[in-house]
């Protein structure tokens, strides 16, 4: 890889509900998906600071993280995803950014096989963070 060539970096948080529900937010771009809190890095941002600003943007909350489970290459957008174990740090309502239009919980079987298996490393997390190819 050269200097001058681009390449993507992001950091998304695994949230669930009381019954072991996944939370994701819907774009309102691109292709209208579902998907985990979360987004790029900015330049100079550590991976952990980038998962707490992108939850505070697109939730409206600040979220306490409690660890990095693991690591993904995603060849067609040519990026890593970091995905981190994290909690809600209040009881306040989720608020969306103009990014979202909504949330919803989901249970592990309506998700889709990548983001299922983002998903299952980080609810079974045993101290080695997982790091594969999509």
């Amino acid at each position: 890889m050269a200097f001058e060539d681009f390449y993507r970096l992001s950091a998304h948080a695994v949230i669930t509900d009381a019954n072991g529900s996944v939370l994701l937010v819907k774009a309102t771009y691109g292709s209208f998906a579902w998907g985990l809190p979360g987004g790029a890095l900015e330049p100079g941002e550590t991976i952990h600071e980038c998962v707490m600003r992108e939850c505070q943007e697109e939730l409206g909350q600040e979220v306490d993280v409690c660890h990095l489970t693991g690591v993904y290459y995603h060849k067609v957008v040519n990026s890593h995803a970091f995905i981190f174990r994290c909690q809600l740090s209040g009881d306040e309502e989720i608020r969306l950014s103009a990014e979202h239009s909504e949330y919803r919980y989901f249970p592990l079987v309506e998700l889709s096989p990548v983001q299922r298996r983002r998903v299952e490393d980080c609810l079974q997390f045993e101290g080695v963070v997982a790091s594969e190819k999509f």
